[in-house]
């Protein structure tokens, strides 16, 4: 191998390429199926150069020079000087990759020369071939097959994507677009397209005729070749020729690549080990795949906006959750539930989940996410600090009483400007429903008895039996609850009010139901335990007669259910005014005692009402109730909460309706 610059041959070399050289005689022909260290045993001149991956390079990039790559051995085209050339064939696989997809120069030619160089050729669109003086000249005894990428109006070109075949000089003799023929319809082929493509050139000594082939380097050689040129080539070359290629670059940045060549005289040229073949270098910017400029960018937007999406849920949950908790509740911790645990437990406060509501609250079931017990949330709204901080303390001090007839009041959740309540939850719902709502089940007069000592036991512990009183303030039945067995238990404790034993209470805004509000509690303000009885005198006469404490519907003379329930009891047919749902399935003497019981707590004068112990007792019959002669109460009309009491209240039947189911609110709320 070695090394001969074009334009610095030294007249010896000249000389000894003019002599004429001997060829091996056994020597037919050769194949590479690339150019690593074993193969390279070519004549390389200009900026042809071997590449480490093993690619014949006969040009870099480099702008404006010549590159060739011969043969080093001269082959025996004719037996004789005069004979006719013989038989040969050759194949080539070649890349050409430019810096700009549409834009290359100059490209690759196949050539038989009489010297394994072209002394004085020219880069450009010289093809690194012929140059001003010498092209066209019978005297260069050269035949090519030029893949030119550029146009040449000189040289008539077709387009700048041809292949043509050359005889002495770049005026090609035949030409075609470059492409192959597939099912006898014609492909075209970019010469400049960076991928690998082979091209077959064969000549038949005896048809006197030269096809080329070309087809991408995956494919066989097609059938049809894409050019044909029916001549003689005998008086064109000598004896013996060499065989190789040249290449230019002009300004556009190219490199010209052969990966794999073969050759052989009176014969068709071996193919090749496509899998020994070496790779393609990337030359320019890399093809980035759909993937990376579509999907890629697709795939990040879809990911910055989950991860913004994320943060916004996140920050949108965290406010919706958010709780406000201050230094004084830390003392309740074990008493507060979790704003989420709660909004889990009922499924959003759906209205699916709604048990009841009433003027200052909406009362929901739910399950607890943790421990799965069935509680009872009611919402409140509150907006007074201060009074929030001294409604707390009480309902968590309301939190600590046990007692079986009392709803167990489990904890309290403050978020924002709201309160929610936490209760055990009552399967069977309030005991209003059941007598007042036709459609429900009706309770016999056995289950309403135990309802009303059940209830009676549980104002009595928190009259007395606990550590502190504790005045309820709205004692109804849409207040008592009832249990899997229909046993009465006394809730809902958000007008409840304590105060130690032996003191008296504060004055504190009235708060209640109207019918169960006592007359000097309207005066007053002042809730007491007297006030307690009084609502359960209300209660009792409700629970027995299936009336509310005022019916607006009903006659003048009948409105007030007190009123009504004595004026049958001075007359002696106290038993009349018994629920007719009931029929005549009770206890003469128990339904007479609850009725008593009822108008004596629901006496005008706090003094004349007896106490919650003294109930219990009266309803056990541990005691026996005292005549209501004997207690100041006259057999011909008595004075009770209407005239006294609720000549506060100028009551109107459009006042009426609207008090008759609601509720007032708590102090801290009013």
């Amino acid at each position: 191998m070695f090394h001969t610059p074009l334009f610095s041959l030294s007249p010896l070399l000249l000389l000894l390429a003019l002599l004429p050289t001997t060829p091996a005689k056994d020597h037919l022909g050769f194949t590479f199926n690339n150019f690593k260290a074993a193969s390279r045993d070519l004549t390389l001149d200009g900026i042809a150069e071997f590449t480490p991956s093993g690619l014949l390079a006969l040009t870099n990039g480099t702008r404006q020079e010549n590159g060739h790559a011969f043969f080093p051995t001269p082959f025996l085209f004719k037996p004789s000087p005069n004979a006719s050339i013989s038989s040969f064939s050759t194949s080539f696989i070649f890349s050409i990759i430019a810096d700009y997809p549409t834009l290359s120069g100059h490209g690759i030619v196949f050539v038989v020369a009489p010297a394994p160089g072209l002394p004085g050729a020219l880069p450009s669109h010289w093809l690194g071939l012929f140059n001003e003086t010498n092209n066209g000249k019978s005297t260069n005894h050269v035949v090519a097959v030029e893949l030119d990428t550029i146009y040449s109006s000189e040289f008539q070109d077709i387009n700048d994507n041809h292949v043509g075949i050359d005889i002495n000089g770049l005026h090609s003799v035949a030409f075609k677009a470059a492409g192959y023929y597939s099912n006898g319809r014609f492909q075209n082929l970019s010469l400049i397209s960076e991928k690998a493509m082979q091209v077959w050139v064969e000549y038949d000594g005896g048809k006197k005729e030269m096809n080329v082939t070309m087809a991408p380097v995956h494919l066989p050689k097609p059938s049809t070749p894409l050019l044909t040129l029916s001549k003689d080539l005998s008086p064109i070359l000598n004896q013996t020729m060499y065989v190789g290629f040249s290449s230019s670059t002009g300004s556009v940045p190219t490199s010209h690549y052969i990966l794999a060549w073969s050759f052989k005289m009176n014969g068709s040229a071996d193919g090749f080990d496509l899998s020994q073949l070496p790779k393609l270098p990337r030359i320019g910017p890399k093809n980035v795949s759909r993937l990376l400029t579509i999907g890629l960018p697709l795939i990040c937007l879809v990911l910055v906006s989950g991860v913004l999406s994320g943060v916004f849920y996140y920050v949108g949950r965290k406010r919706k959750f958010a709780e406000v908790l201050e230094d004084w509740e830390l003392d309740y911790g074990p008493h507060r539930f979790k704003y989420k645990d709660l909004y889990i437990a009922t499924k959003g406060f759906k209205e699916k989940g709604l048990l009841g509501s009433g003027g200052f609250g909406r009362v929901y079931r739910g399950v607890l996410p943790t421990s799965k017990i069935e509680v009872a949330v009611k919402r409140l709204s509150h907006e007074s600090v201060q009074g929030m901080k001294e409604f707390v303390a009480e309902i968590v001090s309301i939190g600590r009483l046990r007692h079986r007839n009392l709803v167990q009041l489990l904890g309290y959740c403050r978020r924002k400007g709201e309160l929610l309540l936490v209760y055990d939850y009552m399967p069977n719902g309030s005991l209003d429903k059941l007598l007042y709502d036709q459609s429900s089940c009706t309770l016999n007069w056995q289950q309403r008895f135990r309802v009303i000592k059940g209830v009676a036991s549980g104002l009595f512990y928190l009259h007395e039996e606990w550590e502190q009183v504790v005045v309820h303030r709205d004692v109804k039945p849409s207040n008592v609850l009832l249990d899997g067995e229909l046993n009465g238990k006394l809730g809902d404790f958000g007008l409840a009010r304590l105060f130690d034993h032996g003191t008296d209470p504060e004055t504190t805004h009235v708060a209640g139901t109207l019918g169960y509000l006592a007359p000097e509690y309207t005066r007053t303000g002042k809730a007491t335990t007297s006030t307690d009885v009084y609502a359960f005198g209300a209660f009792l006469l409700a629970v027995v007669c299936g009336r509310r404490p005022i019916e607006p519907r009903a006659a003048a003379k009948d409105i007030v259910l007190v009123d009504w329930v004595f004026s049958f009891w001075s007359k002696g047919e106290v038993l009349r005014t018994v629920d007719a749902e009931l029929g005549s399935e009770y206890v003469g003497e128990e339904v007479e005692l609850v009725l008593k019981l009822g108008l004596m707590c629901s006496h005008s004068e706090p003094a004349a009402r007896p106490n919650m112990r003294q109930v219990v007792g009266y309803l056990e019959g541990d005691i026996s109730l005292p005549e209501m002669k004997l207690m100041g109460i006259p057999a011909a009309g008595l004075t009770f909460g209407h005239r006294d009491g609720f000549d506060d209240f100028a009551l109107s039947s459009s006042m009426e309706n609207a008090f008759l189911h609601s509720s007032s609110v708590p102090r801290s709320v009013l």
